[in-house]
């Protein structure tokens, strides 16, 4: 069973698992740091887009064997997004990840109408994967990034998304948790109303492959002793795999609580809903951060 992404790192080199990623702008230390690690580890092949001249002279000072990567040189920013998007829409990768580059530019590239990633009437979001030493196991969790407000129907998708990738780490039916400010019914908050509807579509299979319930809150689901606490019946309270929050705040900021307040926390992101699955991590993040999003995007590839 996966419970860390170090065992994330074990299962892909058990199954022989390398696949080919292409990284855009990815001329900074930590994007080529993260890259380089993945390649040692076995399981991409990297093809770095960007000024040569750059992406060279990081390796130098980081002591990192440019041989191991193919270089696509680009020296203009804004090009070399574009040729990595337009390289993995022509086949030439199966994962696309991004550099230095702003997030807008990452972002407008893959939803370019001819060349980028997203199928036509797709939703683009984002699902996140957290190791927490508090927790006995990954929770995977959705939408931190992408969608700021997300109507019913895009709830009923994401909760899609993020069961998809939980399955994709060998969790055969994640139980996944709609997250609101309370475990009670309460008429007064939309969140808990849409919550309930949630679960009720994993109850009767129209949200498949996963056991749904909500409304819930997040104590009870992921603390056992809460759900003792208030008596609570639930098949997911208490060992969710997987948290639904109700829009892009809830989300982010429990994202952020975990990386900035809690020690020991590993981290992965990446976009979903596109051919590819897409890493995004901020320009900011660790090199172990990128990493981890490296692994956890390989482990999605279908």
């Amino acid at each position: 069973m996966i419970t860390n992404f170090n065992d994330v790192f074990a299962e892909l080199r058990e199954k022989g698992i390398c696949k080919r990623m292409v990284a855009a702008w990815a001329v900074d230390e930590h994007t080529i740091e993260a890259a380089s690690k993945a390649a040692d580890l076995g399981f991409v092949k990297a093809i770095l887009v960007g000024d040569e001249n750059l992406i060279k002279d990081v390796c130098a000072k980081s002591g990192i064997d440019v041989a191991k990567f193919e270089i696509v040189n680009e020296p203009v920013e804004l090009k070399a997004v574009a040729k990595a998007v337009q390289m993995v829409h022509d086949g030439e990768g199966d994962i696309l990840m991004k550099g230095l580059c702003s997030t807008d530019k990452f972002l407008r590239a893959i939803l370019n109408k001819e060349t980028g990633l997203l199928p036509p009437k797709g939703l683009l979001s984002h699902v996140g994967v957290i190791e927490n030493p508090n927790y006995h196991k990954l929770v995977f969790l959705t939408d931190m990034a992408v969608i700021p407000a997300p109507d019913f129907r895009q709830k009923v998708k994401l909760a899609g998304f993020v069961t998809g990738v939980a399955q994709s780490f060998g969790i055969q039916k994640p139980k996944v948790a709609f997250i609101a400010a309370s475990e009670q019914m309460l008429d007064s908050m939309p969140a808990c109303m849409e919550a309930a509807m949630l679960a009720k579509m994993c109850d009767r299979g129209q949200i498949k492959g996963c056991i749904g319930d909500g409304p819930l809150a997040l104590d009870v689901a992921i603390d056992k002793e809460s759900v003792e606490i208030k008596k609570l019946v639930s098949p997911v309270a208490g060992d969710a795999d997987c948290l639904v929050f109700p829009n892009i705040e809830s989300a982010n900021v429990f994202w952020k609580t975990n990386s900035k307040l809690a020690t020991g926390v590993r981290q992965a992101g990446m976009l979903v809903g596109t051919k590819v699955p897409c890493v995004l991590a901020s320009r900011a993040d660790s090199v172990d951060t990128k990493l981890n999003s490296i692994a956890e995007a390989v482990m999605f590839v279908k």
